[in-house]
């Protein structure tokens, strides 16, 4: 085979005693829209004979000949007519087939509107374009790969480009490449299903099969096996659909699916010959002394297309060895190009009812159905939880919906909720993920559960990845207290982390459009923006998407005062003013409380209520900012008078109580780089509970305040400002009034059945990035292996910072761990 020329298409047509059909298709293909120097036409007679073949080399028409020597069969003779072209993309058509003008140049264009874009489908109508041959690509769940509604007429329902499972023979592209990886069509299959068996294939290893349905060839159909007899194209059908299933279903769904396609195709082969199956049962005495029984031929070939499969076992099971070791993508992530399943395909009526017997009884329609989604979250699950572990159970009850859902949790565990199973992992038992990985169909992570768990990290499974919270912005506040070098050491370890996170993950959610900016900026110094994402989606939106933090649909229930006439301090008829959520170093209680002591000497009725200070996460110590707001109020003598700390965490089903009782709803912060990013996800309780908000500015819920007028918006530090805002929210009524109605109409954008569309959606159709698929199934190196390389840190930070990361992980994780990661270092280097 000579060297592939780039941009050049070649054409293969095989040729079986079908001239006058062949030298109308290279007619046609003359008279494309496509540069004559960028075509090649490859013509395979498969032993037609001596008039046939004299014939093709007297035409003058522009192709190449080549002789196979014997009849090779369709797939044999596509074969050998591509071991003799020369382009970058090669194209199969029927010798009964002729192209549109248009043909070539649509699929090109389609190759080009996407680097992941392996095969493109075409467009295939009957002679005279009025009826169907291929628009849709269909599989039933015993391997005869279909094409729904051929035949029917062309109503232009298909003009909508698509991913499908397999394009149709008569009429497809592929990048010759790519055909050289997957060997071909397999030659066992000689004719039938060859084309269903590489587009399955091709999918398998990530790639894409497009359907351009501007790219249309005009089919005569089957005129090669009108001569020879139904009975050997049923022979040939019932083997290679065997073939097909054997070699590329996954194992969970092969071992349901063989047994029952063995059955059905006995079922067929019986009723095709309308036999009486009890004609041998010993209570039907009769005929005992015949040796033989007449049995159609049509019958026979269901029965010996089991044989054959069965002769061939053990090259077919060597094929599928390879085939499930090299597939990137899962059966259910597949699931959707198969379109429907449950076709029995045959109107007989004995066969029909075997197939429901089969279909019923085996289950062989429930296997796959359901994805496997599997969360992983660093946060306690329970009664009390904090945001990460309220947003991943948040995620599994919406999931549960369509798949099978399972939450991991690294510290501890309770089942909160029927629909989806929580377990325990503890990050000092790493192997104990393994099962739980081995599950999945897609993992869904937050934090540090890649670090943690190398089986996640080395997933063939799909990876999402919520980084809704920058752990390196967080730490730019967060460690302010400790010295420089300790605090430098925490946010390199959390960019390490998340630049970690970014080369390994499929999808990534985030919590706004200003996040994902931010994102999108981290992830092209990843190398993750490439030509291989972009070219998929421009607005790059299937490679990362906006996952806000949500609320529940249904308001919060209130019963009985928890609160107000309850804390002792705080009346029933005072104004009250919450501070959901946490207090953490990079919030900013103290000018609050200076305020709310400024509103309180004109306002005494006034009541600052902090609802938690411990965290429910036993792990995450107490910040230095709590002790300093305690502090600042003591001194102003507001402590149990106008300012009062909640000592626990309130359960988070628990809260609803604490915010129905309140007047408003506060968060203040400084204005720097962790809060322009964040999301506070303590405002969408204040939603959810139909409560005027007064925040400082600078993050993405504040430009949402204000623009929709949800309360008031006030500089930072900015006390007597702030004593104003909480004023005005409070006790002006028409003002009040205003903020109410709107709260009202904007929490119901929030809810997380519309904020967690995008992924749903995701988990229904799965896949891999582009760059991630290609790379991995053709060996290339990775967006990591690519990077432009940074000075080693160790130069940077020497031996110290080393031994520092090293007594961390000690602490933290224990000396096997310590030990894995030291031999991950040298490996790498």
């Amino acid at each position: 085979m000579s060297e592939r020329r780039t941009g050049v298409v070649s054409v293969v047509l095989v040729n079986y005693k079908g001239t006058d059909d062949t030298l109308t298709s290279i007619v046609g293909l003359t008279e494309q829209d496509w540069p004559a120097d960028k075509l090649e036409i490859i013509v395979v007679d498969n032993d037609s004979g001596p008039e046939h073949v004299g014939r093709l080399k007297a035409s003058d028409l522009p192709f190449t000949l080549v002789e196979s020597g014997g009849n090779l069969g369709f797939t044999g003779g596509c074969n050998l007519g591509v071991a003799n072209t020369t382009g970058e993309y090669v194209a199969f058509l029927n010798n009964d087939a002729r192209p549109d003008p248009g043909w070539i140049r649509e699929a090109m264009a389609t190759f080009a509107s996407g680097r992941d874009i392996g095969a493109v489908a075409s467009k295939v109508l009957d002679w005279e374009g009025v009826n169907v041959d291929f628009t849709e690509a269909a599989m039933t769940w015993y391997g005869m790969g279909y094409k729904p509604f051929a035949g029917s007429p062309d109503t232009g329902r298909w003009e909508t480009e698509t991913d499908v499972l397999f394009g149709t023979g008569a009429a497809m592209f592929i990048r010759a490449d790519l055909f050289e990886q997957l060997d071909g069509f397999d030659d066992r299959y000689f004719m039938f299903y060859e084309d269903v068996d590489l587009g399955w294939r091709l999918n398998l290893l990530g790639w894409r099969f497009r359907y351009q349905p501007k790219s249309v060839a005009f089919h005569k159909h089957h005129a090669s096996m009108n001569k020879l007899g139904d009975f050997r194209e049923t022979y040939l059908l019932e083997r290679n659909a065997l073939f097909t299933l054997y070699k590329n279903l996954g194992e969970e769904q092969l071992r349901t699916a063989l047994p029952g396609a063995l059955a059905l195709a006995v079922r067929r082969a019986v009723g095709r010959g309308d036999m009486d199956s009890e004609a041998l049962d010993i209570r039907r005495p009769g005929g005992d002394h015949e040796p033989t029984m007449p049995v159609p031929k049509t019958s026979m070939a269901g029965v010996f297309g089991i044989d054959r499969f069965v002769e061939e076992l053990p090259s077919m099971t060597e094929s599928r060895r390879q085939i499930q070791a090299s597939r990137v993508r899962s059966d259910r992530e597949l699931l959707r190009l198969f379109g429907n399943r449950d076709e029995p395909a045959y109107p007989i009526e004995s066969y029909l009812a075997g197939y429901d017997k089969i279909v019923h009884s085996l289950g062989v329609l429930e296997v796959g159905a359901r994805r496997r989604i599997l969360i992983v979250t660093g946060d306690a699950i329970g009664e009390k939880m904090a945001g990460p572990a309220i947003r991943a159970t948040n995620m599994a009850k919406e999931l549960s919906g369509e798949h099978d859902v399972r939450v991991v949790s690294l510290t501890r565990s309770t089942q909160i909720d029927p629909d989806y199973d929580v377990v325990t992992v503890p990050h000092r038992h790493p192997r104990q993920m393994v099962e739980h990985e081995a599950w999945a169909d897609v993992i869904i992570v937050q934090g540090h559960a890649l670090r943690l768990f190398p089986v996640l990290e080395s997933t063939a499974k799909i990876l999402v990845v919520d980084v809704y919270d920058p752990l390196h912005l967080e730490q730019l506040e967060q460690g302010r207290s400790d010295d420089v070098e300790q605090w430098d050491r925490q946010i390199l370890d959390a960019s390490d982390t998340l630049n970690h996170q970014l080369e390994l993950g499929d999808y990534f959610i985030c919590a706004s459009e200003r996040q994902r900016l931010f994102w999108l900026g981290q992830l092209a110094g990843s190398g993750r923006i490439n030509a291989r994402t972009y070219s998929r989606d421009p607005e790059l939106r299937s490679l990362i998407g906006v996952v806000p933090f949500g609320l529940s649909a249904n308001p919060p229930v209130h019963t009985t005062n928890v609160v107000k006439g309850v804390v002792p301090g705080i009346g029933v008829d005072d104004k009250l003013v919450v501070w959901g959520g946490g207090i953490y170093d990079w919030f900013d209680p103290i000018t609050l409380v200076r305020a709310m002591g400024e509103l309180a000497e004109r306002r005494p009725d006034v009541r600052l209520f902090f609802m938690g200070v411990q965290h429910p996460n036993p792990d995450v110590p107490e910040m230095d900012i709590v002790a300093k707001v305690r502090q600042a109020s003591a001194e102003l003598g507001l402590t149990g008078k106008n300012v009062f700390f909640n000592e626990s965490w309130i359960p988070y089903e628990e809260r609803g109580a604490y915010l129905a009782e309140a007047d408003a709803g506060v968060s203040t912060h400084y204005e720097h780089l962790e809060t322009t990013f964040s999301f506070r996800t303590r405002i969408l309780d204040y939603l959810w509970a139909s409560l005027p908000i007064v925040t400082t500015g600078g993050d993405s819920f504040a430009e949402l305040v204000a623009e929709e007028r949800l309360g008031e918006v006030v500089h930072e530090r900015d006390t007597t400002a702030l004593a104003d805002a909480l004023e005005k929210v409070l006790f002006d009524d028409d003002a009040r009034a205003t903020y109410l109605e709107n709260v009202t109409r904007v929490r119901q954008d929030f809810t997380w059945q519309n904020v967690l569309e995008p992924l749903v959606e995701f988990c229904r159709n799965p896949i891999r990035a582009a760059d991630k698929t290609v790379r991995a199934q053709a060996g290339l190196p990775t967006a990591h292996e690519m990077r432009v390389r940074v000075p080693d840190r160790q130069k940077l930070y020497g031996v110290r910072y080393d031994l520092g990361r090293a007594v961390h992980y000690l602490r933290t994780e224990g000396p096997r761990s310590v030990a894995a990661k030291v031999k991950r270092r040298l490996k790498n280097r």
